[in-house]
């Protein structure tokens, strides 16, 4: 059995649901059927397919039922519930995936202790249960000191299982959470990593429940747990965006929680932190293949500035910081690049997937939980270190600052954790000179952003998660068992949920403007287009619009925008832009005018002058094209690309003796293979056939030029030609002579 072929007819039948198709979802679904294990999966789709009958039946008739509309929506909610759970039969009984290889083990472990911890059929015994195993635990205020720190992890990770792998939550999931948050017994870490269990499986099937607790625990005040399911509550809602239509109860929901300004400004900066993940494939590559290979190349003079043999010496604390511009001078690219580094980083750009990518493979993140808990300077993973003879004496201080630092997620931090035992002795020694040097200045930095930041601890702890999740969608061994929302354009803006919650002008503009400064051009324009249509007085809007469409290469959709913006106020800028536009489509003499407008307004700028005399090149308006391109000429002295122009000036005026002067100017520079074929021209229109023959010949010198390229050249040239007076009879005849003594040669 294909297990892909499961999956897309899942998703199929989804797309059709949404899109009202009931009777081809029916068709899937029967298909499906055949590989199922549960019979009750095909009664169900029975009964469905009746009910549905009896909808068609009695609409046909015309009988009036007003819950028709109600019974109608249900069937299709069903449909969708019935589907999601034919998949997960099929993947639980033939995909071998571990998911499904840990749900099989907790079952066989349940029934072992003799009776479920999932009591899916009456959720009152199986809370029971719950507190019966927890008591036994000694998970409560009283007696908590006396459960041992194996036994806590085991019981974590039994509810981290329960929660990611039951499909459809009850009273008791809720419960438990009441519980765990009320007893005061549950580390903050533990909880946050249920909050994630609970986003997997919302993820892996839907369920409005999960929904409803991931919105409740938003409010929740424990360190990271608002953070982890405000971000599993929006990817879960732009996942299933096209499924809310059909749950007003859900849409009900998310407009409640938007009543709340602190929760669409925190919803608002999730989805900024998620389009950044889009990032982090090209900075990682750009890491790799740009910058660590000049830093590599770098290395001897960083060691001689830097004086790095000394830099372990007694008084390290002591010494002054080194001067990094002058290390880098001779080297100001790579500074710059540096520096760009580090506003992405500090802004939450993940500029360390490429650096951590690779410390991933030890045994640590083969427990799927790990790759969710946040990092602590409790946790065993560093505890192990205390036990090492140069990191053991300074463990204390190296967690406490990889806790505080902000810009390493928590995967990460333990990867370095992990890593570092590894390390030779000097190595080890040195890192624990740096943190602890490092401590400090992350304690007053973490003050100072609090301080002037009330959401500064927020966007922290979110875009460290975000980092999280997409190191486990692209490294985890789990990966291929799990539908990466990193490969989507993640744009969460589009979707329902954050079009009822942060759908303004205002929201939109400000959104709109964060990608119009990353070059997201096709992001910003949905936005600024859904801002035009309440705002019409606002010239930066339109030219901003306009310069999407033309990043784009939509140049009609441009000129439009850019138009309308000169409606509002001509600006020199605006004018330009609609002028390339308007010559990139073809349209010389509007361009021109274009031009002219901006020339108008600035008559000194180069560049203005530049562009109109080339419109009025298009135009064949030679000679006023030449008295522009005299004052470029005038202006900038040094630039020799300007000499090219007005040569192919007085070539189609007809003055060759001024042409050969540029020409021969120009060849004090080097030729193009293009200047050759311009100069076989002139020769050809002063009669000079075998001398044009030559020139036309020694373009392909340099084997930049093929025959094909020349072909279409002169083809598009004839006219031009035969205006200057050579014989339409003659012109294949050259072409010819051409191409065959390129053969010859």
């Amino acid at each position: 059995m294909n297990i892909n072929t499961i999956i897309l007819q899942n998703r199929r039948v989804c797309n059709l649901i949404v899109r009202r198709k009931v009777k081809q979802s029916f068709d899937i679904i029967a298909e499906m059927l055949d590989n199922v294990s549960v019979e009750s999966l095909r009664n169900e789709f029975g009964e469905l397919k009746m009910t549905y009958l009896n909808i068609l039946k009695y609409t046909v008739e015309g009988i009036n039922d007003p819950e028709r509309q109600k019974v109608y929506l249900k069937l299709l909610r069903n449909i969708l519930s019935l589907n999601d759970r034919i998949k997960q039969d099929i993947l639980a009984h033939h995909s071998g995936w571990y998911t499904y290889s840990v749900r099989e083990t907790e079952h066989r472990e349940e029934k072992l202790r003799g009776g479920s911890i999932v009591q899916s059929v009456d959720d009152l015994v199986f809370k029971s249960r719950l507190d019966e195993m927890l008591k036994s635990a000694d998970i409560s205020k009283e007696g908590s000191d006396s459960m041992n720190p194996e036994e806590i992890v085991r019981l974590c990770g039994m509810i981290f299982d329960h929660l990611w792998l039951t499909d459809h939550y009850g009273e008791a999931e809720e419960s438990l959470f009441n519980m765990m948050l009320d007893s005061g017994r549950f580390e903050w870490y533990d909880l946050a990593s249920f909050v994630s269990a609970v986003t997997l499986s919302n993820l892996r099937i839907w369920d409005t429940t999960k929904l409803r607790l991931l919105a409740k625990l938003t409010a929740v005040k424990t360190s990271h747990v608002a953070e982890r399911a405000l971000t599993g509550l929006i990817f879960s809602l732009y996942y299933y965006n096209d499924r809310l239509s059909l749950y007003p109860d859900v849409i009900d929901m998310i407009r409640e929680l938007g009543s709340d300004r602190t929760f669409r400004e925190h919803s608002r900066m999730i989805v900024l932190q998620a389009v950044r993940s889009r990032d982090t494939e090209k900075l990682s590559k750009r890491m790799n293949e740009e910058i660590l290979p000049k830093v590599v190349k770098l290395r001897p003079r960083i060691d001689d500035k830097l004086d790095l043999d000394k830099i372990l010496g007694e008084n390290i604390e002591e010494g002054q910081n080194p001067d990094w511009t002058e290390m880098f001078t001779g080297s100001e690219e790579i500074f710059k690049t540096m520096e760009e580094l580090t506003n992405l980083q500090m802004e939450g750009s993940d500029v360390y997937m490429s650096a951590f990518s690779g410390l991933k493979r030890f045994e640590f993140f083969r427990e799927l939980r790990n790759w969710f808990i946040p990092f602590y300077p409790d946790h065993p993973a560093v505890d192990e270190i205390f036990r090492d003879e140069i990191l053991g004496p300074g463990i204390n201080e190296l967690a406490e600052a990889l806790y505080k630092t902000p810009f390493i997620c928590n995967s990460d931090k333990f990867s370095l954790i992990l890593n570092m035992k590894n390390l030779p002795r000097e190595q080890k020694s040195m890192m624990l000179k740096v943190f602890r040097m490092e401590l400090e200045g992350l304690e007053q930095m973490k003050y100072d952003n609090e301080l002037t930041d009330p959401s500064a601890v927020f966007r922290t702890n979110v875009t460290q998660y975000i980092h999280d999740l997409y190191r486990f969608y692209k490294l985890s061994d789990f990966k291929h068992e799990f539908d990466d929302l990193f490969t989507s354009k993640l744009d969460i803006y589009n979707s329902l949920f954050y079009r009822e919650i942060c759908g303004s002008a205002k929201d939109d503009r400000s959104l709109a403007d964060y990608f119009f400064s990353k070059e997201y051009y096709e992001d910003a324009i949905e936005l600024y287009n859904s801002v035009i249509k309440s705002v019409n007085d606002d010239a930066e809007l339109y030219e901003r619009a306009g310069y999407c469409y033309q990043k784009m290469g939509k140049f009609d959709r441009a000129v439009e925008m850019y138009s309308l913006a000169t409606l509002i106020e001509p600006r020199i800028w605006t004018l330009r832009k609609k002028g390339f536009c308007l010559r990139k489509l073809g349209r010389s003499q509007e361009a021109l005018e274009a031009y002219l407008q901006a020339l108008e307004k600035e008559p000194d700028d180069l560049n203005t002058i530049l562009m109109t005399a080339h419109c009025y090149l298009d135009v064949d308006r030679y000679d006023e094209a030449l008295k522009l391109y005299f004052r470029v000429e005038y202006e900038s002295p040094g630039n020799v690309k300007v000499l090219r122009p007005i040569a192919w000036c007085y070539l189609m005026t007809g003055k060759y003796s001024e042409a050969a002067n540029y020409f021969r100017r120009l060849a004090k520079n080097g030729l193009t293979p293009y200047d050759r074929i311009n100069m076989g021209h002139l020769e050809l229109m002063q009669g000079h056939t075998q001398k044009a023959a030559g020139e036309y010949i020694s373009a392909f010198d340099g084997g930049e030029l093929t025959s094909e390229a020349f072909i279409n050249i002169f083809n598009e040239d004839l006219p031009v030609l035969t205006d200057g007076g050579v014989n339409p009879d003659d012109l294949p005849i050259v072409l010819d002579y051409v191409l065959m003594s390129l053969k010859k040669a």
